[in-house]
């Protein structure tokens, strides 16, 4: 492992799954996107691979395997609301060796996430009123 101090990340949030693991990883997770120049630098110094896709530009995704994720706001209070996608935060970030280091480098892990634009995840009613 090449890194092990933690690394402070700025990113649109997507895909936050803080409270109830993610269902084909069986972990607490979110996805970093939208990573500045620097982040990508820092993360790839590290020895984490970077993904990219369209709709997220580079991204990772910070994983818990035992511990729900709280979120809280600028000033440490805790984020009662669903963080939707398209949030925007600051994450604390660790790394971790894992079986497939060698195929997908370090795990990212997470310490700690502040949020600084929730946009609020509301789920919603796929019926609706109207009846056909």
């Amino acid at each position: 492992m090449q890194q092990t101090k933690p690394l402070k990340i700025e990113a649109e949030l997507m895909w936050a799954f803080l409270d109830t693991p993610n269902q084909m990883s069986g972990k607490y997770q979110v996805d970093l996107c939208n990573l500045s120049k620097s982040a990508i630098k820092a993360l790839e110094d590290a020895g984490v691979k970077v993904r990219n896709k369209e709709d997220k530009g580079f991204f990772i995704t910070a994983k818990s395997t035992k511990y729900p994720i709280t979120a809280v706001d600028k000033e440490g209070k805790p984020i009662e609301a669903k963080v939707g996608n398209g949030s925007k935060g600051v994450a604390i970030v660790n790394f971790y060796d894992h079986k497939f280091a060698k195929q997908y480098g370090l795990g990212v892990g997470i310490n700690k996430l502040i949020v600084t634009d929730l946009i609020e995840y509301a789920n919603a009613d796929p019926i609706g009123d109207d009846v056909l």
